[in-house]
C-alpha cells in the first residue's frame, strides 16, 4: 500500500513537470545597476522610452553584443518618436553618404567604399545597417577624423597644429587622475604608464567630447529626435560621452553596457558606471524573446 502511494505520488509530480508553465526567466537577463536586480525586456524598454538619448556599448567585434543593440533599436524604431542611430563608426564628415544610404539612394558597392573608408568588420555591423536601410531609420556619424586623434596618441594634445585645435573649436583635454583612473578600469586595470598612458587618456577624451558635441548639435536642431548611440564601452560608459554630453547640455540619458569579464561584471557594477547591464549568458542570452 505503501509503495502504492509513493507510486501515485510520483505520477503526481511528473504530470505537473509537464504541464506547469515554465517560471524561469527567459534570455536575455539584464541588471538594472542602481537595484542589482533583474528586469524584463519591457520594463528596460519602458525606461529607455523617457529619455532622449541611450547609449550601448559594445566591443567592436562582439556579434552578441550588435545583437542585443539591433534588439533595441527594433523595438524603439516603430514608436511614434522619430529614432536616429548615432554612430562611433563614422565620421560627421561621411553624413551625407549615411542620409544617401537610408533614403535607399546609394548603390550598396559606393556605400561599402565609404563604410571601409571609416570603419571595418563589416560582417559583425550589415544587420544593423541593412535595418536601418529597410526601415528608413537615420543613421548620424559623430566621429572625427582618425588622423587628428592619431596625432594626439603619439604627441598628445598640445602638439596638435592651432588650425586643427580651431577647427574642433578650441577643445580642451584636461586628464584629471578621477579620468585616468577610469579609463584603466576601462581598459581592464592596463593602459601604460608616463606620457605614452596621458595621451591615450587625451586621445580618449578627445574622442568623447568631439562625439558628444556633434551630439548635441544634432539633437539642438532635431529635438523631437531620439537617439541610440552605438560606441565601445569605453566611449559609452557614463564617464565618456555621457559625460561630456552633460556638460554642453542637459539631455536625458540612459547607458546600457553588455558584461565582459574583468571589465565591467555583475558582482561589481554600480549606476557610477552604467544603468543597466546587459548578462553574458552565452550565444543564446543577445536578443529579446519574439
Amino acid at each position: 500500500m505503501k509503495s502504492m502511494r509513493k507510486l501515485i505520488l510520483l505520477v503526481f509530480v511528473t504530470l505537473l513537470t509537464v504541464f506547469l508553465p515554465v517560471t524561469t526567466q527567459a534570455h536575455p537577463h539584464i541588471i538594472d545597476a542602481a537595484l542589482k536586480t533583474e528586469i524584463s525586456p519591457d520594463s528596460l524598454l519602458e525606461d529607455l522610452r523617457r529619455v532622449q538619448v541611450i547609449f550601448l556599448g559594445e566591443f567592436h567585434d562582439h556579434a552578441g553584443h550588435h545583437r542585443a543593440q539591433l534588439s533595441i533599436i527594433d523595438a524603439l524604431d516603430d514608436d511614434e518618436r522619430p529614432l536616429a542611430i548615432g554612430l562611433e563608426m563614422f565620421r560627421k564628415d561621411s553624413q551625407a553618404t549615411l542620409d544617401r544610404w537610408t533614403a535607399n539612394d546609394l548603390p550598396f558597392l559606393k556605400f561599402m567604399s565609404v563604410y571601409n573608408d571609416n570603419w571595418s568588420m563589416w560582417q559583425e555591423y550589415r544587420e544593423i545597417f541593412m535595418h536601418a536601410r529597410n526601415e528608413e531609420v537615420k543613421m548620424l556619424g559623430l566621429n572625427i577624423p582618425r588622423d587628428i586623434t592619431n596625432k594626439v596618441l603619439r604627441n598628445g594634445f598640445k602638439a596638435l597644429p592651432e588650425e586643427e585645435r580651431q577647427m574642433l573649436g578650441n577643445v580642451q583635454c584636461v586628464v584629471t587622475p578621477v579620468y585616468s583612473d577610469y579609463i584603466r578600469q576601462a581598459m581592464g586595470g592596463y593602459g601604460g604608464h608616463g606620457d605614452q598612458y596621458l595621451h591615450f587618456c587625451e586621445a580618449q577624451m578627445l574622442w568623447d567630447t568631439m562625439m558628444a558635441r556633434n551630439l548635441v548639435e544634432f539633437l539642438r536642431e532635431n529635438p523631437d529626435y531620439r537617439v541610440v548611440v552605438l560606441a565601445g564601452s569605453g566611449h559609452a560608459w557614463k564617464f565618456g560621452i555621457p559625460r561630456q554630453m552633460l556638460e554642453q547640455a542637459e539631455i536625458s540619458y540612459r547607458v546600457l553596457l553588455p558584461e565582459v569579464s574583468s571589465r565591467v561584471e555583475r558582482q561589481s557594477v554600480t549606476r557610477d558606471i552604467t544603468d543597466y547591464l546587459w548578462l553574458d549568458e552565452g550565444e543564446d542570452g543577445w536578443t529579446f524573446p519574439n
